[in-house]
């Protein structure tokens, strides 16, 4: 039986792209970044693993699950971040 390399040698001009300058990179294809992509990003400092999440039921008062709700997609992400932050700041000041 013969065996086929399946690892191929890279084509890419390696060369050319160190030498290409800022300016010379066409970037007419990606979208600009608007303040609502950073709206909805989420921060991880130092890529520490997202520890696992405990579903749970939790009485929220109706008002304030509307308004998360009207804000869109990851409404409760964002509970969580902010109850996450809370708990944060409470543990920095007990620590």
């Amino acid at each position: 039986m013969n065996k086929k390399s399946i690892s191929r040698k890279s084509e890419t001009d390696l060369k050319r792209i160190d030498a290409m300058k800022d300016e010379d990179i066409d970037l007419s294809e990606i979208p600009e970044v608007t303040p609502e992509m950073f709206a909805r990003g989420i921060l991880r400092r130092n890529f520490l693993p997202i520890p696992p999440k405990k579903q749970l039921t939790l009485r929220i008062d109706s008002d304030v699950v509307e308004w998360y709700k009207k804000q869109g997609r990851g409404y409760q992400t964002k509970i969580n971040a902010l109850l996450r932050a809370y708990m944060k700041e409470h543990q920095r000041k007990t620590a």
